[in-house]
């Protein structure tokens, strides 16, 4: 069993598709960053002083040890710019990747190589052609 999971662990499709989350999480704390820390407080300027964290619906204040009851909506606007800038950012880099996948293919392949038989086939070529000459003309060498 340990044999089995150990092959299934280390092959080339497990390893890329961990490296891809891992790689994922990171661009996920990038984007949250560029939204949070950027983006959503001139948003937040450009809308008269608004900050998206605070902006909540309150069902019941909170009175004692109670906490109040909100619906947080400006987390969940939050969460939709998130969403929306990740999206495009995923897009773009795809795009990125197909245009320069499309530049590569549009170069011409190399001309295959020749075998080894065909070059010692034109090699023999190239030495018989000047004798060709000398069979027409009756002369023996």
């Amino acid at each position: 069993m340990l044999k089995e999971f150990k092959e299934f662990a280390f092959k080339g499709n497990v390893v890329d598709l961990a490296i891809g989350v891992i790689i994922g999480g990171a661009f996920g704390k990038i984007v949250t960053s560029l939204v949070n820390d950027l983006l959503m407080p001139a948003i937040g300027v450009l809308l008269g002083g608004i900050s998206f964290k605070d902006l909540k619906y309150v069902i019941t204040p909170a009175s004692g040890d109670i906490a109040e009851v909100a619906i947080l909506y400006g987390s969940f606007i939050q969460s939709i710019v998130d969403f929306f800038i990740i999206a495009i950012s995923v897009f773009l880099f795809i795009k990125f990747l197909s245009s320069r996948k499309k530049k590569e293919s549009e170069v011409p392949p190399a001309p295959p190589v020749p075998s080894q038989e065909v070059l010692l086939l034109e090699e023999i070529r190239d030495l018989l052609r000047p004798n060709q000459g000398n069979q027409g003309d009756g002369s023996s060498g």
